[in-house]
């Protein structure tokens, strides 16, 4: 290989690597586990769990039919709605929050409907937390399910077809035993994504103990007040992302690139 090429190469894998080590070389080993084990930090881990399988089930729930339309419905499939879907991808977190407050809001677009109507207040709940983290994970899920469906071989359904079988059958029978490998790891990018949200949550949920403050809005919080914990607690982030980043292989850049 060139030298003008591995010497950057080396540059970037150092540059990425050096803030990890870090991290890494500062953990607290010997405390970690009751670090990881205080009464706050079992608060936020519990609730991040909790919120992160939510969000998940929320976007797993609309995020395959919209992928189906993106992959088979020529106005789904557009330029435009695929901008659309694929936005909470880049668009900062704290944008992202709030634009949530001015939809969610108690004067928003459709949180004014619920309080006026029915006394339901969104932000700074924890169903605030939810909508926050599944609106930011769902493109992950939706863009994996979509290069599954677009890569599939379409044959198999056309012969179904030809059988005499129904498009519910052939969507049950056989389009979805073929795209589980890619919905299986779409909803766990979408879970990790969701469990590592931050700044669309502070914005609209805000940080309040056992109500909306997940982990890495604990980690923030403990900076300032225990810095062991906040080490403990990201070291305990990161795990759970390289090991679902090893578990995957590759799968959602290969989504990406059909």
């Amino acid at each position: 290989m060139p030298w003008y090429l591995v010497a950057p190469g080396v540059v970037a894998v150092v540059f990425l690597a050096l803030p990890l080590a870090g991290l890494l070389g500062q953990a607290p080993w010997a405390d970690l586990w009751s670090l990881l084990t205080s009464p706050e930090a079992l608060v936020a881990l519990r609730l991040s769990l909790v919120t992160s399988i939510l969000a998940t089930v929320v976007a797993t729930a609309l995020g395959i039919p919209l992928a189906f339309l993106m992959a088979r419905s020529r106005p789904f499939g557009s330029a435009w709605v695929r901008a659309l879907v694929t936005l909470p991808l880049v668009l900062p977190p704290v944008v992202g929050g709030v634009a949530l407050l001015m939809a969610f809001g108690r004067r928003g677009l459709a949180g004014q409907l619920l309080y006026d109507g029915f006394g339901i207040q969104i932000p700074f709940t924890t169903a605030a937390v939810v909508i926050a983290e599944a609106f930011v994970a769902m493109p992950f899920l939706v863009i994996t399910v979509e290069g599954a469906l677009r890569s599939g071989d379409g044959r198999l359904e056309q012969a179904a077809t030809t059988l005499g079988a129904g498009r519910w059958t052939v969507f049950r029978r056989i389009t979805l035993p073929l795209i589980a490998p890619s919905i299986a790891a779409g909803a766990v990018l979408c879970w990790a994504r969701a469990l590592g949200e931050f700044g669309a949550t502070l914005t609209f949920a805000g940080s309040f103990p056992g109500v909306t403050r997940t982990m890495p809005l604990a980690v923030y919080s403990a900076l300032d007040v225990d810095r062991s914990q906040a080490i403990a607690l990201s070291v305990l982030l990161l795990m759970v992302s390289v090991a679902i980043l090893v578990s995957l292989r590759g799968r959602f850049l290969t989504g990406l690139r059909r």
